[in-house]
């Protein structure tokens, strides 16, 4: 019997290690060995294209952390990820307690709204680009709209105002269908009962529905506030950091050192301290969303 067992348990141990070697064989390929690499090159001099580097131990990080220009783009950067996670978690909340009732369009509302973030956001920058920049303006010159006669992307106010637009025309559903899975595990019967002992939307909102979604607000928290401090895709193809330079993120500041620059250990110890930097904020933010649950 004993035999058997731990036959079975063998044949089992097998069965998960083949099913889950593929996805730690891709973790290695992809995520540790680059962050491994990148590590090492952050510590030399390389330009990416020679042959051999050599050892120039922090120099590279301290020139990052006296570059002027790193430093605003740490400041944008901080400044779009504030304002993205409250547009991301206030919109995405709203519009799942919307889709949340009883509407006739439910079904078709709810495609609509996830519908932009399965479209490349490389797609979606370019498309907007020419929106924006072209199609805009020529209807309010056409038409005497005022405030679209202007290009918005050639202007540092109205240019990151784009950015905050489009970023949540294309992520708010996403954000939306995690509140909305949340929403919709909360006990009816709850409700009901706080309805019946007279406890307004207000009351029933603040002390029954947000405790019970918790766990989705500290996925929807985590997730967007890694994103858009992580934003690339989107400022590359929509603003490609202009004009002058006002709507650059770290990401994109680190491609145009490495690819551009061609001082790519400079861009490797700026990618680390940007690692570490994310890393810190959602550890903070996990652990203080994720006491407030256990306190509840």
């Amino acid at each position: 019997m004993n035999g058997q067992k731990a036959s079975l348990r063998a044949k089992n141990n097998l069965v998960y290690a083949v099913f889950v070697a593929p996805a730690v064989l891709l973790c290695i390929l992809f995520i540790f060995a680059p962050l491994v690499i990148g590590i090492y090159y952050s510590f030399r001099d390389w330009n990416g294209i020679s042959v051999s580097s050599h050892f120039v131990g922090v120099r590279n990080y301290v020139m990052a952390f006296s570059d002027a220009g790193f430093i605003g783009t740490i400041g944008f950067t901080l400044k779009y990820a504030l304002v993205m996670v409250l547009c991301y978690n206030v919109l995405g909340l709203f519009l799942a307690m919307l889709l949340n009732m009883k509407l006739k369009l439910q079904g078709a509302l709810r495609a609509v709204y996830f519908m932009p973030i399965v479209i490349g956001t490389a797609t979606v920058g370019y498309l907007w680009n020419f929106i924006i920049g072209t199609f805009l303006p020529f209807l309010g010159k056409n038409f005497g709209i005022g405030f679209l006669e202007k290009n918005w992307l050639a202007y540092p106010g109205t240019a990151f105002l784009s950015l905050v637009i489009v970023s949540v025309w294309q992520g708010v559903g996403y954000y939306m269908i995690i509140y909305l899975a949340g929403l919709q595990s909360v006990p009816t019967e709850l409700l009901e009962a706080a309805e019946i002992d007279g406890a307004g939307m207000k009351e029933r909102f603040l002390n029954i529905i947000f405790p019970l979604i918790r766990p989705s607000v500290t996925i929807c928290l985590f997730l967007s506030i890694v994103n858009s401090l992580k934003a690339f895709d989107l400022n590359y193809s929509l603003t490609s950091g202009g004009p002058y330079g006002t709507t650059k993120t770290i990401a994109y500041q680190i491609f145009l050192d490495a690819f551009n620059a061609d001082q790519l250990s400079y861009a490797s110890a700026k990618a680390v301290i940007f690692s570490v930097v994310i890393g810190v904020v959602a550890i903070i933010q996990v652990r203080t969303t994720r006491k407030k649950e256990v306190e509840l």
